[in-house]
């Protein structure tokens, strides 16, 4: 294996970790305030809980996966702009959790995943100009946090 590779496959690893990491911190910090939420009035279409982790996993990774294609990729703006966005939709994305679980801030909660979704649109707008694979990986993640917008709303709505 050449060293482009080896420097290719660590920058993924990497990518992939901090992804992962920011949202095992957010799972971990918000543990307290999920015992509430099993006791509070929930949608129709609430998943079982043992699907949250999974899908957050699995879009961790692609989150992970398109930011080290966005970085890999030849310096420009576009690509520079794509990654300040990821960082900032991450941070974004890591203190929603504090906001719904924690301090049960349903209201406020939702109007923030309504930011988050729009920083993942332009995210996905700004990947698409740079790498479109890495765009493309990032649908599964708009789709499930407009689901998540529902849900979020419906808990809102159901225990004012």
């Amino acid at each position: 294996m050449n060293e482009k590779t080896k420097k290719k496959i660590k920058v993924y690893i990497i990518s992939v970790l901090i992804a992962e990491l920011i949202g095992g911190l957010s799972a971990l910090f918000t543990r307290s305030g999920m015992d509430n939420f099993e006791n509070i009035e929930k949608p129709v279409l609430t998943p079982p809980p043992v699907v949250f982790p999974i899908v957050w996993g699995i879009l961790f990774l692609l989150m992970g996966i398109s930011a080290a294609r966005i970085y890999l990729a030849p310096p420009s703006l576009s690509r520079s702009h794509g990654l300040i966005v990821y960082a900032i939709q991450l941070t974004v994305n890591f203190f929603w959790s504090i906001f719904f679980f924690n301090f049960e801030a349903y209201g406020f909660s939702f109007l923030w995943l309504l930011l988050l979704i729009i920083l993942i649109c332009v995210m996905i707008y700004k990947f698409f100009k740079v790498n479109k694979i890495a765009a493309y990986l990032q649908i599964p993640y708009i789709l499930w946090c407009g689901f998540a917008a529902y849900l979020n709303y419906a808990v809102w709505m159901l225990n004012k």
